[in-house]
Parts: structure tokens; C-alpha cells; sequence
């Protein structure tokens, strides 16, 4: 896969470098406003998918972190079972 990955890759198959990159063009295209009205809508759509997997991937991040553990001095010591909540 490219870093570039063009409109017909799933989003669910993209890295979050690849869902951001491509979220920034879609939005590039959608500001610009000389797509048309279809297009536009199929845009959004895209749009909607590929910050969903942005906020997806940094929540799972974050949680990664969160389950890094510290010892007194506040070095890393392993890591945490996440919380089930």
C-alpha cells in the first residue's frame, strides 16, 4: 500500500497516516466547492468514515499509553491490563 492511498481504498485498511492524509484532501476538495453536488455528497461520506477511524486509532492509542505503568520515580515499569469498561 502507498502512502497516498487513493478513494477506493476501505478505510478500515488505512493507517491512521493514510485516513489523515486522506481526510485533509477530502476536506481540501470540499472547501473549494468546484466538486459536484454528488460527488460532494459521496466526499462527506468518506469524510465522515475516515475521522471515525482517525478518532478510532487515537482512542486505542491513548489507551495504550494510559496502560503504561510507573514506579515511584515515574519510570516505566511494563504495562496494565486495560479496564473492560
Amino acid at each position: 500500500m502507498t502512502d497516498t492511498p487513493n478513494s477506493d481504498t476501505p478505510v478500515e485498511e488505512l493507517s491512521f497516516e493514510q485516513a489523515m492524509h486522506s481526510l485533509e484532501t477530502v476536506v481540501d476538495q470540499l472547501e473549494r466547492g468546484d466538486v459536484a453536488l454528488d460527488a460532494s455528497i459521496a466526499l462527506y461520506e468518506r469524510g465522515a468514515q475516515l475521522k471515525k477511524r482517525c478518532e478510532d486509532e487515537l482512542k486505542r492509542a491513548e489507551e495504550k499509553v494510559a496502560a503504561i505503568t510507573l514506579d515511584a520515580r515515574g519510570a516505566p515499569t511494563g504495562t496494565a491490563p486495560l479496564d473492560a469498561n
